[in-house]
């Protein structure tokens, strides 16, 4: 039985001498891997590599074979034509930084189209901008929203921290995870708003890292077996020069 969905490509793996494994987050089930046999091997189907790259919206019509986790895919074509994303070294970083995030982060094999729309809405934002310094910081604290823990801003009014702990603004705590200054102010600068909006926060790059540092800090809590990315360190460099 085949099914038709659309899918975002968060990693590829090679398998053997010829094949491939792409793990794509799809609108219709959520996380899902293919298997994708001889594509390495043949001329025809090499040229459909370049669809697999990473953050791509693709088109799939997939089948399932008994006895096999993985999924295959019978058709694929591109949503839309990524220049950009892939051309542009600093927007390249920041594309590989988030797609290792999200391979990471991203556990549900189940539709969640909510999700799907923010992860492609964002994408083409990113595709379109000239100005995204800033895109990973509030996409990766918006991502918290379907991850569980997006800050709680019951008391943001007269909070003077930040509980990285409990994901909670407070005026005192006891907790070793509380953030103040700088980054206290950004996070109640970009809670709440859009991308649309995103370049009037006004952020230099000792403040980016510093608050990244913080972001990654906060999913380090909220979920117990997550890692800093091995892209990090590249992201960082690229990134910040």
């Amino acid at each position: 039985m085949y099914n038709s969905t659309k899918a975002i490509v968060l990693s590829k793996v090679k398998y053997g001498d010829n094949d491939l494994i792409v793990k794509c987050y799809t609108e219709t089930d959520g996380l899902v891997s293919y298997f994708l046999r001889g594509v390495l091997n043949s001329k025809a189907k090499r040229k459909q590599l370049a669809y697999y790259q990473l953050l791509g919206i693709l088109e799939i019509i997939e089948y399932s074979k008994a006895n096999s986790e993985l999924k295959f895919i019978r058709e694929v074509k591109p949503l839309g034509h990524f220049h950009s994303l892939h051309s542009n070294v600093i927007k390249g970083s920041v594309v590989m930084f988030l797609a290792e995030m999200l391979s990471s982060v991203l556990r549900e094999e189940e539709q969640n189209s909510q999700l799907f729309q923010y992860l492609e809405t964002s994408i083409n934002w990113l595709e379109q901008e000239d100005h995204f310094s800033n895109f990973h910081l509030l996409f990766l604290l918006n991502l918290t929203k379907f991850l569980g823990f997006y800050p709680e801003t019951t008391n943001i009014g007269d909070a003077t921290s930040f509980d990285l702990e409990t994901g909670r603004f407070v005026i005192k705590s006891n907790s070793r995870y509380v953030i103040e200054g700088e980054n206290f102010h950004i996070l109640k600068a970009l809670l709440g708003i859009n991308f649309d909006v995103l370049n009037d926060i006004k952020i230099n790059a000792n403040q980016r890292q510093s608050f990244l540092k913080m972001l990654l800090l906060y999913y380090q809590l909220h979920l117990g077996n997550f890692r800093n990315p091995r892209s990090l360190e590249i992201f960082n460099q690229v990134f910040h020069t």
